[in-house]
């Protein structure tokens, strides 16, 4: 039997890191657009009452409020539902924010299949499709408790824009403690030769790991990137890999028009070196039920990424037969 791994939920080690890192800047400051329970951000202000600010249920106002708070040299955390995050606050983010040049940490919760039992309007399969054409913004998605933790105090210490996917459950540790981490970079959870699963965030890197191991047991070595950042992209890692294997698979909580498929697929087309297939939503808006069915509905499994890396060795197989 599997060992289990350890567990933290999320949404307590980012309100445990706020803590810290208040405690050390005075500049952190908290918003909230009336979801403090299920971001799970009152210990902080409970710490912190005034450098906690509850706005209500009026996302596009938090988005400005920060905004302003951030032009007085704070640097203020604004978290909210990934879709209204994106879909409702994307304006006011990218011009009171972004456009201003300005310092505003923007954190969107339950992304994609996460979002579960709220169903289809609040789950988000654009948000980071919206967010990548808004220039120099710094997308990631954390996979794991650990990495979480590293790259909040990252994108504290960088000065602009960033956005953060956030689940807010339960996570199993991929990482030791001890890890370091950087905005930009990614990470090699596993090496192979017959294909690399490029994965982003808690769903989804997991599932690559789960299908590389299954493949290895038929004698196809894949290897795992853990991306973590969309933009900046780790272009090095994924031409190193690209390279290296001939064949890539994106895997990510999301649309694959748009998200990291996309981002992907820009860097092999102006650098063509594989055959790439992109694992994730097709195209669809979401819909009620639980995470596990949810993943099947949408494709977001192993399974999907061992069809897609077959499917990826046999094309690469055929073209180099072809151009020889």
């Amino acid at each position: 039997m599997e060992a289990v791994k350890e567990q933290k939920e999320m949404r307590a080690v980012y309100t445990e890191t706020l803590i810290e890192m208040a405690k050390e800047d005075p500049r952190i400051v908290v918003l909230e657009a009336d979801l403090m329970k299920a971001t799970g951000t009152g210990s902080f202000g409970a710490s912190f009452p005034d450098r906690t600010f509850n706005v209500g249920v009026a996302e596009a106002n938090m988005v400005g409020i920060a905004a302003g708070l951030s032009a007085k040299g704070k640097i203020p955390f604004a978290a909210t539902f990934c879709c209204f995050a994106s879909r409702r606050a994307f304006d006011q983010f990218f011009i009171s924010a972004n456009y201003a040049r300005l310092n505003v940490k923007l954190v969107g919760t339950d992304p994609g299949v996460s979002a579960a039992f709220n169903g289809g309007t609040h789950m988000s399969f654009e948000d980071i499709g919206l967010m990548r054409t808004i220039p120099k913004l710094v997308i990631f998605e954390p996979s794991d408790p650990v990495s979480l933790k590293a790259l909040v105090r990252e994108a504290a210490s960088h000065y602009g824009c960033t956005y953060m996917r956030m689940h807010r459950k339960p996570i199993p540790l991929l990482y030791a403690e001890s890890e370091s981490f950087q905005l930009g970079k990614g990470k090699v959870l596993r090496e192979g030769k017959d294909a690399v699963i490029v994965a982003l965030g808690a769903i989804m890197v997991p599932e690559a790991l789960k299908a590389a191991e299954a493949l290895s047991t038929e004698g196809i070595s894949v290897a795992v990137i853990d991306i973590l950042t969309v933009k900046p992209l780790d272009q090095e890692l994924v031409l190193r890999w690209a390279k290296e294997t001939g064949c890539v698979i994106t895997a990510e909580n999301h649309q694959v028009m748009g998200g990291l498929g996309s981002a992907v697929a820009e860097v092999l087309a102006e650098e063509p070196c594989a055959v790439l297939r992109r694992v994730g939503v097709q195209e669809e808006f979401g819909e009620v039920g639980t995470q596990e069915y949810l993943q099947k509905r949408f494709g977001l499994t192993a399974d999907n990424l061992i069809e897609a890396v077959r499917e990826g060795i046999a094309i690469k197989k055929r073209e180099l037969i072809r151009t020889r």
